[in-house]
C-alpha cells in the first residue's frame, strides 16, 4: 500500500508543536467550551461513531485470534486470549449498547466493514511479531481518539469511554515484543521502522471518522491538538518498548 500521503500526514502533524500533552479524557466541566464545541463540530453522528467503534474491537479480536492459532508457544497462545477476550468484551459492551438505542448492530457496522477491513489488511505484518505491534499501537492510538470523541455524545458517549478505558490486557503483547528484542536486536529496527509505518494508516482512519471528508485549514486548527497528543501517546508507548518513534 503506497505510503507517500499517510506519511505526509504524519509530518504535518508533527511540525505542528512539540508533543507536550497527554490524552485524557476530561469531563465537559474540564474542557472550554470553545475548544469542546470546535472539535464536536467535526464529530461524526452517533451512528458512525457507535458502528466504527464497535467494529475496530471485532477487528482486534480478529487479528489476535488469527494470531493465537499461529503461535506455537503456549505461554504467548495464552498471553494473546487475554488480549483478545478483552477486544471481545469491548466489541460486545458496545454492541449491546447500539441495541439499547434499539439499532440492529449489524447494520450501524456494515458501512465500515471494507474500508476498515482494508486498514486492517494494510497493517499485517509479514511476520506475527509486527502484527502483534500493530495491533498494540493502532488498537490504543484508536482508542484514545474515540476517546476524545466520546465527550461529544452526552450520556452515551460517557459509556462508551468506559467501555474503552477497561484493561485491554495488551501488556502481555509488549512483553512478547521486549523478549523479541532481547533475543535479537536486529529485531529493534525492524520494529521501529514498522511502528513508524503504522502511523500514517493510523491516522489517515482517525481523519477519514471526521465529519469533513476533507478538512479545511480552519478545521486542520481544531482537530491538531487532539492529533498531537495522539502522536504524542504514541510515541511513549513506542519508547516503553524500546523502540523509536
Amino acid at each position: 500500500m503506497p505510503h507517500t500521503y499517510a506519511e505526509g500526514v504524519v509530518k504535518w502533524f508533527w511540525q505542528q508543536r512539540p508533543a507536550a500533552r497527554k490524552l485524557q479524557l476530561r469531563s465537559r466541566d474540564q474542557v472550554g467550551d470553545a475548544h469542546r464545541v470546535d472539535f464536536e463540530e467535526l464529530a461524526p453522528e452517533i451512528d458512525t461513531f457507535l458502528g466504527q467503534a464497535a467494529y475496530l474491537q471485532l477487528g482486534y479480536f480478529e487479528t489476535l485470534s488469527e494470531l493465537i492459532a499461529s503461535t506455537p508457544e503456549l505461554a504467548e497462545k495464552e498471553s494473546l486470549s487475554r488480549a483478545a477476550g478483552a477486544a471481545l468484551r469491548k466489541h460486545e459492551e458496545i454492541v449491546a449498547l447500539i441495541r439499547e438505542r434499539g439499532d440492529d448492530p449489524t447494520s450501524i457496522m456494515l458501512p465500515f466493514r471494507e474500508p476498515l477491513d482494508a486498514f486492517r489488511r494494510a497493517t499485517h505484518g509479514v511476520r506475527p511479531q509486527e502484527t502483534m505491534l500493530s495491533v498494540h499501537i493502532t488498537a490504543g492510538m484508536l482508542d484514545d481518539f474515540y476517546l476524545a470523541l466520546s465527550a461529544s455524545y452526552g450520556e452515551t458517549g460517557r459509556r462508551v469511554a468506559r467501555i474503552l478505558q477497561a484493561d485491554d490486557d495488551r501488556q502481555a503483547i509488549v512483553d512478547i515484543i521486549g523478549a523479541t528484542i532481547a533475543s535479537d536486536q536486529e529485531w529493534k529496527s525492524l520494529l521501529a521502522m514498522w511502528g513508524r509505518r503504522l502511523v500514517g494508516d493510523t491516522l489517515l482512519i482517525a481523519r477519514a471518522a471526521l465529519r469533513p471528508t476533507t478538512l479545511r485549514i480552519a478545521d486542520e486548527q481544531k482537530v491538531e491538538p487532539v492529533f498531537t497528543d495522539l502522536m504524542g501517546a504514541h510515541s511513549r508507548r513506542m519508547d516503553a518498548m524500546g523502540l523509536a518513534a
